[in-house]
């Protein structure tokens, strides 16, 4: 899966001057973003976005990389904290 960034703001054609597109613009250049959550922040069907997304990518205002996956083992340092301090809070057994 890709994500994009903007390279550069660009100058919207009078087709792409909508909250939708300047929101897609916005996330883009705060951080990478995936296609699915440029549609869901935008509200704009997955076709709009891409025909946006060659748009900017053919003004060379784009930049793509392929997301990152996640790897294991994940840390489950968070749910053996948790455990602990209920184990700890619970009434013991005798």
């Amino acid at each position: 899966m890709k994500e994009y960034r903007l390279a550069a703001w660009p100058d919207l054609g009078p087709q792409h001057r909508r909250t939708a597109y300047r929101r897609l613009l916005s996330d883009m250049s705060q951080r990478h973003v995936s296609l699915a959550e440029l549609c869901a922040r935008s509200g704009l069907a997955r076709h709009e976005v891409g025909r946006f997304l060659d748009a900017l990518s053919d003004r060379g205002l784009l930049v793509s990389r392929d997301a990152p996956r996640a790897t294991w083992p994940l840390s489950l340092r968070p749910l053996r904290n948790w455990l602990r301090r209920s184990l700890l809070l619970s009434p013991r057994r005798a």
